[in-house]
């Protein structure tokens, strides 16, 4: 169920680190059943979609963190969920870069009508989303 249905945006991304950026985001699909080729074809397309298409042969070490989250991105894509968890998606990225990533982020969301919950300390990236919840203290303190 996890791997067909819900994807993942963990905050510290956990790339494999022996696996390139194509092979990080193709993996994924290739033990869902799909063919290597289909796999990397679509880890290439998600990839550049993050701008990370001159980077597919890095490994993550080369990759510096937040491309390497833009591969966490494109990953937990891949599999086309129903549903995206997501950790602050774009924490290591900077200002522009993120406004950037999220908004390719939510439309592709939204074009494939996934249901997305997705943690921020962000506000402006938080005012993006269709509804919010903000909690402090573990309390939910406002809900719109």
């Amino acid at each position: 169920m996890r791997r067909d249905t819900i994807g993942f945006v963990y905050q510290f991304h956990h790339l494999l680190a022996e696996f390139t950026a194509l092979e990080n985001v193709a993996l994924p699909q290739m033990i869902a059943g799909r063919p290597r080729r289909d796999a990397e074809k679509r880890a290439a397309s998600l990839l550049g979609v993050f701008g990370l298409g001159e980077r597919l042969r890095h490994l993550p070490g080369k990759l510096s963190g937040g491309e390497q989250q833009r591969v966490a991105i494109a990953r937990a894509l891949a599999n086309q969920p129903k549903v995206l968890l997501a950790d602050e998606p774009t924490g290591n990225l900077d200002v522009e870069t993120a406004a950037t990533v999220f908004a390719e982020l939510l439309q592709r969301v939204r074009e494939a009508g996934v249901a997305a919950l997705v943690a921020t300390h962000n506000p402006e990236l938080a005012a993006r989303m269709d509804r919010t919840v903000r909690i402090l203290d573990g309390r939910i303190v406002e809900a719109g």
